[in-house]
């Protein structure tokens, strides 16, 4: 054995150089995304959760109280409210985005008139900012001048208070969040629904196969996996809901329309107990967290992948 072979490298070291050179390969091209990751998300997360330990009113020094924050929130009767609330909106604003968005995918993915035109225009709330949907909303469901209440009485009906009315809060927020979210739904529906064989519709007209068996039986199945991803990205928005909430009703009248974000936002800039508050995020973020491990299990049951 000669020197040079002495000091060659091993298969074994070949491989674990190659190795250590695709992972530093891959680290390259993921560091513009993986470094304002941890910078700007991580490590605010962090922060938060040793703020979460402490009583802090922005201004003096921290005092520790380790749970306490956690504990107090468990118990509070306000924090059960805000939390309700949330779940409220979900069961509500859910069902109605996705059926709206599934509708309207269905109608502009066949060949309509104008429908591109369509698609850009039921498209253009998405990308117009929440605070003047708000704003329009709020103007809209007005008690006394609102255009909903006014058409509504053309046909005999009274309208309800909607955002004045702690009964109808919740409904006017849901109505205004719908809204402005069906066309993000609609796009993203419509393209599942444009990735679908038309072999398979094809095959069940010739089976004669209506309308509603082919939803049924082709359509929805295969849209699972789209389906799948709006129902996540819509579950984890509508824990996060707060735009709308704060430029419609401010969580009011009477807290009957108060989410959990909305008293994140006021435990901290209103009675300076960040240290609560941060408290209350992490509490969200493991409710948020364990929903999404739910649906990632479930989904094996009913998304179809083939």
């Amino acid at each position: 054995m000669t020197v040079a072979d002495s000091v060659r490298p091993t298969r074994s070291g070949r491989r674990s150089l190659r190795r250590l050179r695709y992972a530093l390969t891959v680290l390259l091209f993921l560091a513009p995304s993986a470094v304002p990751l941890v910078l700007f998300t991580f490590v605010p997360m962090i922060r938060a959760f040793w703020t979460s330990l402490h009583q802090w009113n922005l201004l003096s020094a921290m005092k520790w109280v380790g749970l306490g924050n956690y504990t107090h929130l468990l118990q509070d009767a306000d924090t059960h409210r805000t939390f309700l609330n949330t779940l409220y909106y979900i069961v509500g604003y859910l069902p109605l985005v996705y059926v709206g968005g599934l509708a309207l995918a269905l109608a502009l993915n066949a060949a309509i008139p104008a429908r591109n035109f369509l698609r850009g225009l039921y498209f253009l709330p998405v990308v117009t900012s929440w605070i003047v949907v708000a704003l329009i909303w709020r103007w809209l469901l007005n008690p006394e001048v609102g255009v909903v209440n006014y058409l509504l009485s053309l046909v005999g009906i009274a309208g309800p208070g909607w955002w004045t009315d702690p009964s109808w809060a919740m409904p006017s927020i849901i109505l205004a969040s719908a809204w402005k979210d069906l066309g993000f739904v609609m796009i993203i529906l419509l393209a599942g629904l444009q990735g679908i064989p038309q072999d398979l519709y094809e095959a069940a007209r010739t089976d004669g196969a209506g309308w509603w068996a082919r939803l049924r039986y082709i359509t929805l199945p295969m849209l699972s996996p789209t389906t799948f991803f709006v129902v996540v990205i819509s579950l984890i928005n509508g824990f996060q809901v707060f735009d709308q909430v704060y430029a419609m009703t401010g969580g009011g009248p009477a807290g009957a329309s108060t989410v959990v974000v909305q008293q994140v936002y006021d435990l901290t800039f209103r009675y300076n107990q960040a240290g609560m508050a941060s408290a209350l995020s992490w509490l969200l973020f493991l409710l948020v967290l364990a929903v999404t491990v739910v649906q990632m299990v479930g989904q094996r049951r009913w998304v179809n992948y083939a």
